[in-house]
C-alpha cells in the first residue's frame, strides 16, 4: 500500500495544536482593508479552531 501524502496547500494553512485540534487563520484579511473597521481587522488577526463540520476533510488532507 502506498504512503499517504500530505496536501501541500493544507500543510501551509493549518497547524495542529498540542491537544490535537486544528488551528487556522481567517480569510478576508489580505486586501481591501480600508473598508473594514479596526475591530474587524483586529479580529481577523486571531487564529481560530477549525469547526467540527470541516474537521474530517482537513484531517484527510493532512494525512491524519
Amino acid at each position: 500500500m502506498p504512503k499517504v501524502k500530505t496536501h501541500s496547500g493544507a500543510k501551509k494553512r493549518f497547524k495542529i495544536t498540542g491537544t490535537g485540534k486544528i488551528k487556522h487563520f481567517r480569510s478576508n484579511a489580505s486586501h481591501l482593508m480600508r473598508k473594514k473597521s479596526k475591530k474587524s481587522k483586529r479580529n481577523l488577526r486571531q487564529a481560530q479552531i477549525l469547526d467540527k463540520s470541516n474537521l474530517k476533510r482537513v484531517r484527510a488532507l493532512l494525512g491524519l
